[in-house]
């Protein structure tokens, strides 16, 4: 075994971000992961500029590597044919529709127990299905509002902020991906597949610490505090000489050590700023008091004498800036290759280690092959074709959809 999910079939409908992340994130770790676009291709290939190349927005070549690529019209009856004809061997499916989509096509969660017993259903909604606000749509953003995670973000006498990545749909991604190895993990035991009802509503709310707990405890809401932790001080970032700095003192020895990199004993002696909830108290002198000294050096100096110190802290960078970083290309974490330029593989294992072994795939640039691996003739194929069924990008089509503003 090469890849740990090396043997593992996967066929994802889903499209935006939650569920095609989790599936190039199987594929990476090499599971066959089959991408079922309909004809007007995922909208994501068109949420640009910018463009890796046409008909692929930057937004999309993040989540749909090492997936093999057919563009299928799953509302017409030979289109839910051939999906039904691929999960028959599938052992994972990913999809993101609506509530009671799959069951008009003739696919319940009941057919699919039934027929396709040992597959692992992974079903990613806003809301769930049932509830007060089941089958509502709902994007990430959205979900950031109605969480309660806006709330919690920004400064503490300015308006609530979305976080500035899509976290709620990127965390659901995440639980996805470990749903589905417990599932499979089960069925090796079982026999048996399982549905796995994913929610970004639930993903949001779970990483809501420490402030759900504060709430839970205090019967307040918590604070907005900026870049500052609510309950650690110094944890925020300050201006060092040439750009902003962050330094993350999580305990009293940490910072005892921070004051004597920052030549500042004298200063900050005594009981106000002996223990954490002391500085807590007196986080604005303490900030001002650091500050000063903070900003009389580099970025560079002081990572270095920090780091060297035991306390975390680094400058705050530019996405250009943290790419280039030489830790980021040690680690791995930019991959060049063949045309394709990406972030590296996060779980890295020693002995099944994951690759990145191509870069997305056009829009039914597969549909052959995939078709041909199914059992569909070539004469069938062309009817397929003939009907609209299946489809494929020409280049001579523009980067957008004709009839966007």
């Amino acid at each position: 075994m090469s890849s740990s999910l090396e043997g593992i079939r996967v066929i994802d409908i889903s499209r935006v971000l939650a569920g095609p992340l989790c599936g190039q994130m199987l594929a990476d770790h090499g599971a066959e992961v089959f991408k079922v676009e309909p004809p007007s291709g995922d909208e994501t290939r068109f949420w640009g500029p910018p463009f890796f190349k046409e008909n692929q927005s930057a937004y999309f070549t993040g989540l749909n590597r090492n997936k093999r690529n057919i563009s299928l019209d799953l509302r017409s009856e030979q289109g839910q044919t051939v999906l039904r004809k691929m999960l028959e061997d599938a052992d994972v499916l990913i999809e993101n529709f609506k509530a009671g989509t799959l069951e008009k096509w003739g696919l319940s969660d009941d057919v699919i127990r039934r027929d396709f017993p040992r597959l692992v259903h992974c079903r990613i909604t806003g809301y769930g299905t049932d509830g007060p606000l089941g089958g509502a749509p709902g994007y990430d953003a959205v979900i950031q509002a109605y969480s309660g995670l806006m709330s919690i973000n920004g400064e503490a006498d300015g308006p609530e902020m979305r976080i500035g990545i899509p976290l709620v749909d990127i965390v659901t991604s995440l639980n996805a991906l470990s749903g589905i190895l417990m599932a499979l993990r089960a069925r090796d035991t079982s026999g048996r597949g399982q549905l796995l009802d994913m929610a970004l509503l639930d993903s949001a709310l779970s990483i809501l610490h420490p402030h759900a707990y504060t709430y839970l405890a205090s019967g307040r809401d918590p604070v907005r505090t900026g870049v500052a932790h609510p309950t650690i001080s110094p944890y925020e970032t300050f201006q060092a000489a040439d750009g902003p700095f962050f330094l993350g003192v999580g305990n009293d020895g940490q910072f005892r050590k921070a004051v004597k990199v920052l030549d500042a004993e004298d200063e900050v002696a005594g009981p106000d700023f002996a223990t954490n909830p002391a500085r807590l108290r007196n986080r604005p002198r303490l900030k001002e008091i650091l500050g000063e000294k903070i900003g009389q050096r580099t970025r560079a100096e002081l990572s270095a004498a920090m780091i060297e110190a035991g306390v975390p802290a680094g400058p705050v960078n530019k996405i250009s800036e943290a790419l280039s970083e030489p830790q980021a290309r040690h680690r791995g974490m930019v991959v060049e290759t063949d045309g394709y330029r990406g972030i590296g593989l996060p779980i890295k294992l020693t002995e099944t280690p994951g690759q990145v072994r191509f870069g997305p795939r056009s829009r039914g640039e597969d549909n052959e092959e995939i078709l041909g691996l199914f059992g569909f003739s070539e004469e069938e194929m062309a009817s397929f074709e003939e009907d609209g069924v299946i489809s494929s990008h020409s280049p001579a089509e523009p980067p957008w959809p004709a009839s966007a503003s």
